[in-house]
């Protein structure tokens, strides 16, 4: 006998309700109810995932699962937000058994190492896509905005850039995933949020974003919100490793261009790069130094020689 939406709900994903003590209400009810305290800001962020847009309709669950929360810790990760809470939407053509538990597990890995607690959603009939909202918290004032970027400010991003643009476009190439470095591979089907570097450079950051659309078009969201332009060393970028199946020139396209990174690229005052190392050291991910905030607008690409360069930048869009 085919279970019901509640039945559902209870069999795959009521376990990960957790035990926080700030839920007065969740799973179960009409709403959510959480207490908060009085010094402290909420942070809410929304991501929608399509099957044959934002991942393949054949891809594993567990994968999906994993990916659909990790997109969203990224938000929280570029606020310099602590993530507490998560909600979930999902639309299924069917109520597929082992679909619904490789998902759970994936989504509730994710939740446990980083501490987040599921407090509702809803489970519905209807073309594969998952719909999750993350909700953490912040000192009241602290949040870092995209807004704050000053003129004089170093330009810095985490980790390595463009490997899952690599393994995307290898698999919209129809290249067998065995084929792909497993490093780009994981990258893109299990991108690790980098939350605690978000949260050490709370108070260090002017402005921050995290990397899901390309360098290029993130990076210019910083610029348009702070009102500034931006030089890019197009040497110092820290990008990811081809692995032999493609160029150089092509990685350092994927790094400019590629989305699916879910790095943080935030920009700080000079005088903060000591502490940023160290910062670095601590959040156990690099942090690069790639190029500085200027008056104007625009970003400037610059060579090996320090000469401007025309650059194809671009980023995904939407529509």
């Amino acid at each position: 006998m085919p279970l019901h939406e509640f039945e559902l709900i209870d069999r795959f994903f009521s376990r990960l309700t957790g035990g926080d003590e700030a839920v007065s209400c969740g799973i179960g009810d009409d709403a959510a109810v959480l207490a908060l305290s009085p010094d402290q800001e909420l942070v809410v962020s929304t991501d929608t995932l399509v099957s044959g847009v934002h991942f393949f309709g054949d891809a594993d669950p567990y994968d999906v699962g994993f990916k659909s929360l990790a997109v969203n810790l990224s938000d929280m990760a570029a606020m310099g937000a602590q993530p507490r809470w998560a909600t979930l939407a999902l639309s299924l053509p069917q109520a597929d058994m082992a679909w619904l538990q490789g998902f759970s597990r994936g989504f509730g890995d994710v939740a446990e190492r980083f501490g987040v607690c599921l407090i509702g959603g809803d489970l519905t009939r209807g073309p594969l896509s998952i719909t999750g909202q993350i909700l953490g918290t912040v000192p009241a004032g602290a949040a870092i905005r995209r807004s704050g970027a000053q003129p004089g400010d170093d330009i810095h991003v985490t980790g390595t850039l463009g490997l899952a643009a690599l393994a995307l476009s290898l698999l919209q190439s129809d290249r067998e995933s065995a084929a792909i470095p497993p490093s780009s591979l994981e990258r893109l089907l299990r991108p690790v949020p980098r939350v605690q570097a978000g949260l050490a450079l709370r108070g260090t950051a002017n402005a921050m974003i995290d990397l899901s659309d390309g360098l290029a078009g993130d990076l210019g969201h910083i610029l348009v919100a702070s009102g500034a332009g931006a030089v890019v060393e197009l040497s110092r970028l820290p990008c990811g490793d081809g692995e032999g199946v493609v160029s150089e020139a092509e990685m350092l396209r994927l790094a400019v261009n590629g989305g699916d990174d879910y790095e943080l690229c935030f920009t700080a005052p000079a005088a903060a790069r000591d502490a940023i190392t160290a910062l670095a050291g601590a959040a156990d991910c690099s942090m690069t130094l790639i190029g500085k905030v200027v008056a104007g607008s625009g970003i400037t690409w610059l060579d090996e020689a320090g000469n401007a360069m025309s650059v194809d930048a671009e980023s995904y869009q939407h529509f």
